[in-house]
């Protein structure tokens, strides 16, 4: 006699709430993998809303799981330091890469404020008209009645188009950034390598790969006149032109993963949420111009980055719980963007909210996301192009989800448009 499988979601919510507190570790990446995660931040958002855990494989760590609480961290950066990095993982001791968000002031605020024009709004204005156009050949060119890869064929090509032409980076070698990217937010000691790497090692190596290609781009621009390319941006801004190669490597890096990985798994994620919740989908077709609130809630419910980290600088209180100097201090964006008492009905996806950018995707403070109008736009434009075109997008299977406590995101989304 066959067993009935368990549906792995109420697997995980019976054990949510019959473990004891102190053994939730929600920094584990198979629950990310398998979408079951869910719970446990309901649980801790509930019954213990700044929660220590003390052992886990990035050792001990407090998590921080209520909007407000992280709206408390996230503009205390005095007490709360994002040095020397934003993820629950340690740095490599032999192999760290310094980047100006895990920084703080003053050396944050003059690192950022050299490539902050790429994204001023007339250099916005300027690109939206070159991403309409490639929106438009890309969906044009994509099959009818047929199964295909909506991550590989849209959410990736679109955001790779974007970053090279953002760098200026060989437009035919574009796809390089995403492997890139994908390599530096893997580890695959846990076994996350994502199919590209599987040990430090190689890790490194396609790193300083990426750091020759573009010391050779940095060589190119620094002896011409300034450009509106941020590698020409970080070669001739005070604060960044003396850089040390690894610092070099860390901004790139931070640049690369927070131009491909945030917008590449909004993008997919979107299609994830109409599907999954229908009514939206036929409210969108009977009203376009419900694209604008959509988009930030898109982005609310997706959360593409799950966490950022902080360290305490001193000791503190944080909703009743003491925090000593040197604990580390994790964010979990993905538990407060589904905080309850701040957002009605958070768990669900709803396009037409009064409020739809109250959420902190983007992070908050000095911190927040440099890049947010442009992963907005990109959004905006190709959901404007896909509603132009098509009824419906429908996902075939259960989306592949990438092995992070970090990005949120999906590695396979097959769907199928009907003619």
């Amino acid at each position: 006699m066959s067993q009935v499988r368990k549906d792995p979601v109420a697997t995980a919510r019976e054990e949510a709430w019959a473990m004891p507190l102190e053994e939730i570790d929600v920094s584990r990446e198979d629950r990310f993998q398998n979408d079951t995660f869910w719970p446990f931040f309901e649980r801790l958002r509930r019954e213990d809303p700044v929660h220590y855990c003390r052992e886990s494989y990035y050792g001990p760590y407090w998590s921080v799981t209520r909007f407000r609480d992280i709206m408390q961290v996230e503009t205390h950066p005095g007490i709360f330091s994002s040095e020397p990095a934003i993820t629950i993982a340690d740095p490599a001791e032999d192999f760290p890469l310094p980047m100006f968000i895990a920084m703080d002031p003053p050396k944050h605020d003059e690192q950022r404020k050299v490539v902050s024009p790429v994204v001023a709004p007339s250099n916005l204005a300027k690109l939206e008209g070159t991403i309409r156009e490639r929106v438009q050949n890309m969906l044009d060119n994509l099959p009818r009645n047929e199964t295909f890869d909506w991550v590989d064929r849209v959410s990736i090509e679109l955001t790779s188009q974007t970053l090279a032409t953002l760098l200026d980076f060989p437009f035919a070698e574009r796809r390089k950034l995403t492997r890139w990217s994908d390599i530096a937010t893997s580890d695959p000691e846990r076994g996350t390598g994502r199919g590209l790497v599987n040990t430090q090692e190689e890790r490194r190596a396609e790193l300083l790969e990426c750091l020759e290609a573009f010391v050779e781009l940095w060589n190119e621009r620094v002896n011409a006149e300034p450009g509106n390319d941020l590698v020409s941006m970080l070669a001739h801004g005070e604060s960044t032109r003396n850089m040390d190669r690894t610092e070099y490597l860390g901004n790139l890096i931070l640049l690369i993963v927070g131009g491909n990985d945030t917008t590449r798994n909004s993008i997919s994620g979107g299609v994830v949420a109409l599907n999954k919740y229908p009514e939206q989908y036929r409210k969108l077709r009977e009203d376009r111009s419900l694209i604008k609130s959509m988009v930030p809630e898109i982005i609310r419910w997706q959360t593409p980055l799950a966490h950022m980290r902080r360290i305490a600088m001193e000791d503190t209180e944080l909703h009743g719980r003491t925090i000593r100097k040197g604990d580390k201090v994790v964010m979990w964006y993905v538990s407060g963007n589904r905080d309850e008492d701040e957002i009605e009905r958070a768990d669900d996806f709803i396009i037409d909210r009064p409020n739809p950018r109250h959420h902190l995707s983007f992070g908050y403070g000095i911190h927040r996301c440099m890049g947010n109008r442009v992963g907005e736009l990109q959004l905006r434009i190709l959901w404007e192009e896909i509603m132009q075109r098509f009824d419906t997008i429908e996902v075939m299977e259960e989306p592949e989800r990438v092995p992070s406590s970090f990005v949120h995101g999906y590695s396979k989304l097959m769907v199928r448009i009907p003619t």
